[in-house]
Order: structure tokens, then C-alpha cells, then sequence
């Protein structure tokens, strides 16, 4: 069961004091209304909202066997999302791996995910810093931009001294 706080006295009613505790199942159903979760995630959330981890157990299990929540889901989610925000895929198989997704899934999501990765670091690269830099030091800020958001390094590497051709050529 979950540890109860002691509510604060409410001298109008209507407070929190009136409704009925929730359960770790409305609780992980209603998270999962608003975005998808991970098994992992969601059980972390439960566990710190009080909930005792045979309950937070069964409810995940309940919420997996009725579809609601499902890891592969989750994942493919993710990468779409994280592709659209322009991140590399560096930076999503660590996320993804936080959020205990196995290697194997991560790996065949990133090889189906049909994403021309050396054009979306050069597209974040334009929106980011605009033109080309004949400047050392900036094309190393510029690749560390990259490298951050998850680009491989050989992509970075070949994207900034393309950057320090074009600018040569100006």
C-alpha cells in the first residue's frame, strides 16, 4: 500500500484530504495518458510517488498485459522524437539505454530509423552557426556542438573541415 502523507488542514473543502488515494496503477495509467514511459522510468516514478514495489510491480505488469505500457513502443517514440529534435544517434542509444531498452533493440531501431544522419548534423550546424568559419577555435566549438548532440566523430569531422574548405573558397 502506499505511505500516506499527513495531509494539511483545509479549512475549505474540496482539498486534497476529500479524494481517494490513488493507485499505483492509476497513477502509471495516468502518466502514461499524457506520453509514452518506459517500464523502467515509470517504476522509478511510482517508487518515488510512496508506492511499495510489489504494487508498483503488479500495476506495471497489469499495464503490460493490457497494451498500455510496452517498451518497444516506447523506444520507437523516442527515436522519432529525438531525430525530429535533431540529435544524433549517439546521444539516443545513451538515452535509450538509460532507460533500460536492450542493446539489440537499440541497434535494430537506429539501423530502421531511415535517418541520413550526415545531413542532419549539417542541417543542425547551418541552423546553429549559418555560414561556413575560416576560424580554428570556432570549427572546434562547432564540432564539440556536434559531438554533444550525438554525431559520430567522423561525420563531425568531415562536416567542419568541409566548413573550413567552403570558407576558404569565399
Amino acid at each position: 500500500m502506499r505511505s500516506k502523507k499527513p495531509e494539511q488542514g483545509s479549512e475549505r473543502g474540496g482539498g486534497k484530504a476529500d479524494r481517494p488515494a490513488r493507485s499505483a496503477y492509476d497513477k502509471a495509467l495516468g502518466l502514461l495518458a499524457r506520453r509514452e514511459h518506459s517500464r523502467r522510468e515509470l517504476r522509478q516514478k511510482l517508487e518515488r510517488g510512496g508506492f511499495e514495489r510489489d504494487e508498483s510491480s503488479a500495476a506495471l505488469e497489469r499495464l503490460g498485459d493490457q497494451g498500455y505500457q510496452n517498451d518497444g513502443r516506447f523506444a520507437e517514440s523516442l527515436v522519432r522524437s529525438r531525430v525530429g529534435q535533431g540529435y544524433g544517434p549517439a546521444r539516443i542509444r545513451a538515452e535509450l539505454r538509460s532507460q533500460g531498452i536492450p542493446d539489440g533493440v537499440v541497434r535494430q531501431l537506429l539501423d530502421v530509423a531511415d535517418v541520413d544522419w550526415h545531413r542532419l548534423a549539417a542541417d543542425q550546424l547551418r541552423r546553429r552557426y549559418g555560414g561556413p568559419s575560416p576560424d580554428p577555435a570556432e570549427r572546434a566549438r562547432r564540432a564539440q556542438f556536434l559531438l554533444r548532440r550525438g554525431f559520430a566523430a567522423a561525420t563531425v569531422r568531415v562536416l567542419t573541415h568541409a566548413d573550413a574548405e567552403d570558407a576558404d573558397d569565399d
